[in-house]
């Protein structure tokens, strides 16, 4: 926890919040997402939650993935506003994942994500062992390649046709970090703190 951003695993009870989330942001989210078939409302019910809560922890407890719930602590209470996934995690000689994220696009621009991101980053690189982080962004979707870029990660590759997302094959530009570009500063979060304040 940073503040008011929380991340924790979820629970069975989150049903009902993360359908409301996600139904409600349909035009934010679906552009983005990877190409799924049904209806946006069907696959973002309370009763599908139930096959994502199961994916995510037969993810976590193979080691293949760190799923996160977004919330935000305010006014004595908590409230679930987005996902953060660290996914396709491998070991031995890699000690890498890729990061995926999105949020509500109610509390979007109060650095919910850049700070989520960076708590996710900093348990990766420490008690997750891993080494590097990768993001691959679609070209056109600004709003989640500037979480990166504030937060400092490298944009070290371009992706033609790298997933098919909204009905196509997209490209998508690479960011990266590793934990040597953060151990310096504390840490990922120590450097969002820092870039915060210098901007107040």
């Amino acid at each position: 926890m940073d503040g008011p951003v929380l991340l924790r695993p979820y629970r069975r009870s989150d049903a009902a919040a993360w359908s409301e989330v996600r139904r409600a942001n349909r035009p934010w989210l679906a552009p983005w997402e990877s190409s799924v078939a049904g209806r946006w409302d069907e696959y973002n019910s309370p009763s599908a939650f139930r096959y994502v809560h199961r994916d995510q922890r037969r993810s976590a407890r193979r080691g293949e993935g760190m799923p996160f719930a977004v919330c935000l602590y305010e006014d004595g209470r908590e409230r679930l506003v987005g996902h953060l996934n660290l996914g396709n995690i491998v070991r031995r000689a890699f000690c890498s994942a890729y990061a995926g994220y999105w949020v509500d696009g109610r509390v979007a621009g109060r650095g919910v994500i850049p700070t989520a991101l960076a708590l996710a980053v900093d348990h990766a690189f420490g008690p997750g062992g891993l080494h590097r982080i990768e993001v691959n962004i679609r070209p056109e979707n600004g709003p989640s390649r500037r979480v990166v870029e504030k937060l400092g990660f490298r944009e070290e590759a371009y992706h033609a046709r790298y997933m098919h997302i909204d009905g196509a094959w997209r490209d998508h530009i690479g960011y990266a970090l590793t934990s040597e570009d953060v151990a310096a500063e504390g840490g990922l979060l120590a450097r969002w703190h820092r870039l915060r304040a210098a901007t107040v």
